[in-house]
C-alpha cells in the first residue's frame, strides 16, 4: 500500500485551522495523504523562536515512523518553515517542502525540493532577501503583490481569491502527487 504523509508546521500565531494550512491540509487529504497537524505554544520574547519550534516539532513527531511512507511533504508557515527544513535536515527525512511566508532564517537549512509563497508587504521578511535566497537555494517562489505575512490584504473576497490561487498553484506544481 502506498502510504503518504503531510506534516503541517504552523507559525507562532498561525495555527493549522487558518486558511493557508487548512486548505493545504484538505488538498493533501484529497490526494490520499495522512496528515499530522503540529501545535505550537510557549514562545517567549527572549527565547529563540526557531529552536523552540524545532523542539516542539520533534517532541510531537517522535512517534512518527517516517520510513513507512513512500512520500512525505512538510508544509510550514513562517517560523514553521524554519522548523520544517531544520527537522528534515537534522532527522534525515526525505520530504518535499511547502514554505508559506518563509523567514530569512528559514534558509539556514537546505531548501532543496521546496516551493515558497511570499507576500511583498511581509514585514517579517523583506522581498529582496526572500527572492535572493530562493534563487540561491533553487526554490521556486510565488510572490503576491501587496500581501502581508498571511498573504492577506484585509479585503475578504480578494484574500479568499489569493488562498484559492495558492491551492491551485500547489495542485499545478503536483506537490501532492
Amino acid at each position: 500500500m502506498d502510504k503518504k504523509l503531510c506534516v503541517l508546521f504552523p507559525g507562532i500565531g498561525y495555527h493549522c485551522d487558518k486558511p493557508l494550512l487548512y486548505y493545504t491540509d484538505m488538498l493533501a487529504y484529497s490526494h490520499g495523504y495522512e496528515t499530522v497537524r503540529l501545535k505550537y505554544s510557549g514562545f517567549s520574547e527572549d527565547a529563540d523562536a526557531a529552536h523552540h519550534a524545532l523542539w516542539l516539532s520533534g517532541s510531537q513527531l517522535s512517534r512518527v515512523k517516517f520510513a513507512q511512507y513512500s512520500r512525505i511533504v512538510f508544509v510550514g508557515k513562517s517560523i514553521g518553515t524554519a522548523a520544517a527544513l531544520a527537522y528534515r535536515e537534522k532527522r534525515g527525512v526525505s520530504a518535499d517542502c511547502v514554505l508559506f511566508t518563509p523567514l530569512v532564517q528559514t534558509f539556514d537549512f537546505s531548501a532543496e525540493g521546496s516551493v515558497a509563497f511570499h507576500g511583498t508587504s511581509d514585514r517579517w521578511a523583506p522581498t529582496e532577501d526572500i527572492s535572493r535566497l530562493c534563487s540561491e537555494k533553487g526554490v521556486k517562489l510565488f510572490t503576491y503583490e501587496g500581501r502581508d505575512h498571511s498573504l492577506e490584504i484585509d479585503r475578504p473576497i480578494e484574500d479568499i481569491s489569493t488562498i484559492a490561487d495558492v491551492i491551485a498553484k500547489l495542485e499545478a506544481e503536483n506537490i501532492f502527487r
